[in-house]
């Protein structure tokens, strides 16, 4: 792969480290990540090293066509599964590009990985994010009670995931640029 999947209306690119300092400002944003999950608050020397201990390839910008960077996505390993995470920008929710995303990295994933599971969780408050997963064809599986300290609060959050069987065969990706 060489840095690109794409999609219909957005593309994924591989984050490379000269989109630290984008991330870094998102991640310091209470907007970006919204009421629903933590906020890392970490410095572009955090992001550097954190970025230089994992996969590569599990970090994602989400793109529109035009090139304008609209969030992102990761996956990383889970066992005999791969779990995904993503996030787009407060002006960009909404509009179906979150769902193509998870489209595409689920795809991908199928395509490449030999995995019998994609799961993600979401805070059980966050109803868009509930949509997105479900839309794509995951399945809710049960709650991860007090997952997460959100905003000074234990926080349970929802599982769902997606079996290799229930997949079949690619909805979204067009092709690996």
């Amino acid at each position: 792969m060489s840095g690109m999947l794409e999609g219909r209306t957005v593309n994924l690119r591989i984050m490379e480290k000269e989109g630290l300092p984008l991330i870094a400002e998102w991640s310091n944003s209470l907007d970006f990540w919204g009421e629903f999950d933590f906020i890392p608050q970490m410095s572009r020397a955090d992001f550097e090293n954190m970025q230089a201990s994992r996969n590569p390839e599990g970090w994602f910008f989400l793109e529109k066509k035009d090139g304008s960077k609209i969030g992102c996505i990761n996956h990383r390993p889970r066992g005999t599964a791969q779990e995904l995470g993503y996030a787009l920008l407060p002006s960009e929710r909404g509009k179906g590009y979150g769902a193509e995303a998870v489209m595409i990295m689920v795809d991908y994933l199928f395509l490449t990985k030999e995995i019998v599971r994609i799961q993600a969780h979401t805070n059980v408050g966050n109803k868009a994010s509930q949509r997105v997963l479900e839309k794509v064809g995951f399945k809710r599986e049960g709650i991860l009670r007090k997952l997460t300290f959100v905003r000074g609060v234990w926080t349970n959050f929802y599982l769902y995931s997606i079996l290799r069987e229930e997949w079949k065969e690619p909805k979204i990706l067009t092709r690996t640029a």
